[in-house]
């Protein structure tokens, strides 16, 4: 099933260890903050958050792996930066599990209130 906005959603075998990725806080957390603030190294990204760097380097390389960020050099600092495509994909995805859900609530509704 593709989208109107563009690109197919995820398939259940990479949308899998996308999900699996997303299941933890720090990671959450960090998606969030990409989000809002745009690309940020390490460093930025790991302030105020009481987690040592070398632990966010690791959940940034496991969001990198499910291909949810990405990073470049600037100079002497590694920026990470949100792969928003891949989020829209993860998107459309769950909007395709809730469409099936409407359509299954409605035919529950529909057989339930039959006068039949």
């Amino acid at each position: 099933m593709s989208s109107s906005r563009g690109g197919a959603a995820l398939q259940l075998p990479e949308a899998v260890p996308l999900f699996a990725a997303l299941g933890d806080a720090t990671r959450l957390r960090l998606l969030g903050r990409l989000s809002a603030g745009g690309p940020l190294s390490i460093t930025r990204l790991s302030e105020g958050t009481g987690v040592t760097r070398q632990a966010i380097t690791r959940h940034l390389y496991a969001l990198g792996d499910v291909g949810l960020v990405r990073h470049a050099r600037r100079g002497r600092e590694r920026v990470w930066d949100l792969n928003r495509e891949r989020l829209d994909r993860a998107k459309r995805y769950l909007d395709q599990i809730s469409a099936q859900w409407d359509d299954a609530a409605e035919r529950l509704r529909a057989f339930v209130e039959d006068p039949e």
